[in-house]
């Protein structure tokens, strides 16, 4: 154990992790160094990571370092930085004892920089502050040393300088995780007790379930049992570790970090944050496991082609199992079909399962306006519901009070942009709790901020407003008072349900407008004129009218008494008007998809 080091790399989006894991994967020689240009993004296994450039999932590997004669064993996790997948790196802490601090010379402390920090050091890990692409022209070191020490209070000496693209002072980094950071505590002599901190499907093995082994040791044969579930033995049939590929060994031992299988098929039985111990020599208690993943965004999912239902039933299952953020239940709508309703951790979660159902699944899907958990009061009733989708909303008069979920929103910005992200987040009703200058160029602004104007691209605003300059961070604060309604959409007289929204009633008007007008362009015309409503309640709040084809029914006339042609446009007047009476109004598929995209053009 005392050879044993297991770190993870944190940082703000877009700051160098995965570039930084690259370099030490290839300067402990498990890829060579000269082939650097073909390895790019090596742990990133998902082709939408390589495109975006982006972690989505945390992945682990085993590397090995020589230091001062002896050889170390370095369990490395890169974790990914979109503020969407906090809860990524939350599971990734548990299983270590030291982080690597990443830092941008050029852009310096941003917010997500902040708030993993606090993460890992709430988790007593030791960590090492590393200033990446000192290479960079617009490099500001001294600037980023300055906030390092304000912030964190780290001195100049303690901070490691790098350029993580060119390799620069990586054999020093690697000398420092040995030195700085602690071995995994332990002992052997007890019972297995074993965190899952990752679990991925194999078509053959089953569930392939990833462990940090805090006592005892793991071998083939064992029995063993997952401490949530003490009902199901499984015998384990493989135990190794991972150096980009599986490695198969005899067993796993205390302070190590590796895998496992055991024949498991259903995901649900290794749960994320349980603990593995033996059947015949149970651990007392279970190790303190992670917080159970709560979605804040819900969207309903249908397949284009309703034909595709079973396809993509199955496909999200196969999401479910290495994605367990992702929660969903069947949903049915009468313009859309069957479908389901789903829970997401942010936009950028929805927008990369979305892609990864068309790419890994070729299956093309509508989503309904994105919302979150509202809780509702009921009169005459102790009562508190919560509601995830506007079907569900009660009717008016049955309510007392209404609540919207409320986050604690960081927003670090350069001083000359401070006007315009005060604007952004107080027409977002966000409510200013505080303001620290990091430096003389950096500002933190604190903001308490509906989730539900948050989640619907507040981000790509700030970050338009600012040219680029700030970043965000949030967390949940919990629920406020909110006035709030449910926003109904009728085409000819028809509720459609797939249009409906939970709003705040100050927007509510501005809104039922909005759609109407784009619904107008997006709706073909019919034979008779088809109105376009938005109604609170029974309440009309905006109105559109799509006007009706008008057939030339004189065309067949040549000459004759005018009565003739006057009887002709008598018929088609009675006819239309028994059309708008019992005609339905076809809403074409893309409709959906469209106000959706329109809506996100405006906001940006």
């Amino acid at each position: 154990m005392k050879n044993i080091r297991n770190f993870c790399i944190i940082a703000h989006i877009d700051h160098g992790k995965t570039t930084l894991a690259d370099r030490l994967i290839e300067w402990t020689g498990l890829l060579p160094k000269e082939e650097k240009e073909k390895h790019k993004q090596i742990l990133d296994t998902m082709e939408i990571e390589k495109e975006r450039g982006i972690t989505i999932k945390s992945q682990t590997v085993r590397l090995t370092h020589n230091f001062d004669g002896k050889d170390y064993i370095l369990n490395l996790i890169d974790t990914p930085g979109h503020v969407d997948f906090t809860y990524e790196v939350s599971r990734a802490l548990k299983a270590c004892e030291g982080a690597i601090l990443v830092v941008d010379a050029s852009q310096g402390i941003e917010a997500q920089t902040l708030s993993n920090f606090y993460l890992a050091f709430n988790e007593n890990l030791e960590i090492i502050p590393v200033i990446n692409k000192i290479d960079l022209p617009n490099a500001d070191i001294n600037m980023c040393l300055e906030e390092l020490n304000n912030e964190f209070g780290y001195k100049k000496e303690e901070v490691l300088l790098i350029s993580a693209k060119n390799g620069t002072n990586i054999d020093i980094l690697l000398d420092e995780i040995v030195k700085r950071i602690p071995p995994p505590r332990g002992d052997e002599k007890n019972p297995l007790k074993a965190l899952v901190f990752d679990a991925i499907y194999d078509n053959y093995k089953g569930v392939i379930v990833y462990v940090r082994l805090f006592d005892g040791e793991l071998k083939v044969g064992d029995e063993i049992i997952f401490m949530s579930k003490e009902e199901k033995i499984f015998k384990v049939e493989e135990v190794g570790y991972i150096q980009l590929k599986f490695k198969p060994c005899e067993k796993l031992q205390t302070g190590e970090v590796g895998y496992f299988t055991a024949s498991i098929k259903n995901i649900s039985d290794a749960r994320i944050g349980d603990t593995v111990t033996t059947f015949y020599n149970k651990a007392l208690e279970p190790l303190e496991g992670y917080k159970e993943v709560k979605p804040y965004v819900f969207s309903s999912v249908f397949p284009v082609d309703p034909d595709e239902f079973e396809a993509l039933s199955f496909a999200m299952e196969k999401l479910k199992l290495n994605d367990p953020a992702l929660i969903y239940e069947k949903d049915n709508s009468l313009a859309l079909g069957f479908g389901f309703r789903c829970g997401f951790l942010g936009m950028l979660h929805l927008e990369v399962f979305t892609e990864r159902l068309s790419r890994e699944h070729n299956i093309d899907v509508i989503l309904t306006a994105p919302s979150v958990t509202y809780k509702v009061k009921l009169k005459n009733s102790e009562e508190v519901i919560f509601i995830d989708n506007p079907i569900k909303f009660p009717d008016p008069v049955e309510i007392e009070e209404t609540y919207e979920p409320y986050v604690k929103a960081e927003i670090v910005v350069t001083s000359e942009y401070i006007g315009n992200c005060i604007s952004l987040a107080e027409s977002a009703r966000g409510v200013q709790i505080g303001i620290t200058y990091i430096d003389s160029k950096r500002v933190l602004l604190e903001y308490e901020i509906p989730l539900a104007e948050i989640i619907y691209n507040f981000y790509d605003r700030l970050k338009s407003i600012s040219k680029g300059y700030a970043s965000l961070d949030y967390h949940i604060i919990g629920y406020k008072e909110s006035k709030l309604v449910k926003l109904d959409i009728l085409v000819a007289h028809e509720k459609i349900d797939a249009f409906s929204q939970i709003v705040y009633e100050g927007s509510a008007v501005y809104k039922g407008r909005q759609i109407v007008e784009r619904l107008k362009d997006i709706i073909p015309r019919q034979q008779f004129p088809v109105a376009l409503q938005a109604a609170i309640g029974n309440k009309i709040i905006a109105r559109e009218t799509i006007s009706a084809f008008r057939k030339d029914v004189l065309a067949k006339c040549y000459g004759g008494d005018i009565t003739r042609k006057r009887k002709l446009l008598e018929k088609q007047k009675e006819g239309k008007k028994k059309l708008k009476r019992f005609g339905k109004v076809d809403i074409p598929q893309d409709a959906f998809v469209k106000i959706l995209k329109t809506s996100e053009d405006e906001n940006k």
